[in-house]
């Protein structure tokens, strides 16, 4: 699975026109069609500072690195549509993930097409946002103002981008832990600054809890009945940039209590980030779109709302269900199927889910999914028996590597005697064996 190669046809430059500061941000994409769309948005920003502030976090989180992967510059990826920009990406290991949602108080222009795509982030215009003070006058373009015809005897500035897959398969996991998310605390600016001077200083091992005592929140290593737990707490030290600036907070935490999401609030625009359970362990190599994966789909049926979500980026699968007659749990395997290739993503604060547009391509299910590929490749072989079926019981025998394994599934659990599940035991998604019966028997 290798990473995809972009090259940028100009440059995002920031210059500045009688007293007005105007950014143009090149952009570039794997689908020709969106690719040569000249210009996505064209109009002015209505809080010219908080956004650069919050492009710089996007671009401090984009440049990092927590784990063994080392730092590299990934551009972030933008999608406009719905009177809205959003944009987003992780930190190279994959463990951070950033969306700075522009609600439409946030922008005041045209939207003159729908789309996601990749925008350049280099140094100069990094380093002229930087310098943006308030009340400052900025027009944002998202591509070219105007249409340039580019000859093979025109000088072009390319610079080579990569989008890694591991993004993609990022993007399928953090909307499912998104959507899974509660919120627990709200804090006003007073408080969110009081909690990150009580950060710990350097790098720090071990869990952290936020918890709330005496009407003020903190970090604590001892988890309590209603705290947080943040693990590689040091991450947080990316919301640095912005605690001066921010309205509110709001603390998210998904019900297994390994992932959480802090948004901050600014009032026309929101600045999401998520984190990973731990800083060794990315986003990208989480499970959980497995399990609404097992039924198997008439591919014609993905590419049927794959279409119907291109003029629709938000996106409510209740509704779609109720208005177009579909079967709830189809519903759900449909929306796995999207997700599963990045399609899809969640604003926690909305409640719903928006559509990217990125490359669609039916056969990176499989290859972003190695353990569905496998789990099909069980089947395919006839390496699964069966041996009790009840309503509430289900016991296999799998085939392994010079080992059968024993498959259990009840009510309340499921288990598998392979080494996976024996080091995970269903944290990180579950295995191909359970998998495979759970296909077999949907």
């Amino acid at each position: 699975m290798t990473d995809l190669e972009y090259n940028y046809k100009g440059i995002s430059t920031y210059s500045k026109t009688k007293g007005i500061n105007n950014l143009v941000l090149a952009h570039q994409t794997e689908i020709e069609e969106v690719n040569n769309i000249p210009c996505f948005f064209w109009g002015s920003l209505t809080d010219p500072y908080v956004t650069a502030k919050c492009w710089t976090t996007i671009a401090k989180v984009v440049r990092s690195s927590f784990g063994p992967i080392p730092p590299s510059l990934r551009d972030p990826i933008v999608s406009a549509g719905s009177e809205r920009l959003r944009f987003e990406g992780f930190s190279s290991c994959n463990g951070v993930y950033v969306r700075l949602d522009m609600k439409p108080e946030a922008i005041d222009g045209e939207f003159i097409a729908n789309g996601t795509t990749n925008v350049d982030f280099n140094d100069p215009m990094l380093n002229a946002l930087n310098a943006i003070q308030k009340n400052e006058k900025v027009t944002l373009a998202v591509g070219q103002q105007d249409v340039q015809v580019i000859t093979s005897k025109a000088k072009v500035t390319e610079k080579k981008v990569t989008l890694p897959m591991r993004w993609i398969k990022g993007l399928t996991s953090v909307q499912l832990y998104l959507a899974d998310m509660d919120i627990k605390f709200e804090l006003n600016k007073i408080q969110t600054i009081q909690l990150f001077q009580s950060l710990p200083k350097g790098s720090v091992k071990g869990d952290f809890f936020i918890t709330k005592r005496a009407g003020k929140f903190m970090f604590s290593t001892l988890a309590t009945a209603d705290s947080v737990r943040i693990g590689g707490v040091q991450r947080l030290r990316l919301l640095e940039g912005i605690l001066a600036i921010v309205d509110k907070i709001f603390i998210y935490e998904s019900s297994d209590k390994q992932t959480c999401a802090i948004v901050a609030e600014f009032g026309k625009m929101q600045l999401l980030m998520a984190f990973s359970p731990d800083s060794y362990r990315g986003f990208s190599g989480e499970g959980n779109v497995l399990e609404t994966m097992t039924e198997n789909l008439p591919i014609e049926w993905v590419y049927g709302l794959n279409s119907l979500l291109k003029s629709n980026e938000t996106f409510d699968p209740t509704m779609l269900s109720i208005e177009n007659d579909i079967d709830f749990g189809t519903m759900d395997n449909l929306t796995s199927n999207l997700s599963s290739m990045g399609l899809l993503g969640y604003d926690l604060s909305e409640k719903t889910h928006f559509y990217r547009r990125l490359p669609f391509k039916t056969e990176r299910i499989l290859s972003l999914n190695p353990r569905l590929k496998n789990a099909k490749k069980l089947l395919a072989n006839e390496d699964i028996e069966i041996v009790e079926r009840r309503a509430d019981y289900i016991e296999a025998k799998v085939k392994g590597s010079g080992v059968v394994h024993k498959v259990i599934i009840d009510n309340n659990s499921q288990r598998c005697t392979c080494d996976w599940f024996t080091a995970y035991q269903g944290k990180r998604g579950i295995c191909k064996h359970i998998l495979g019966v759970k296909m077999m028997v949907s």
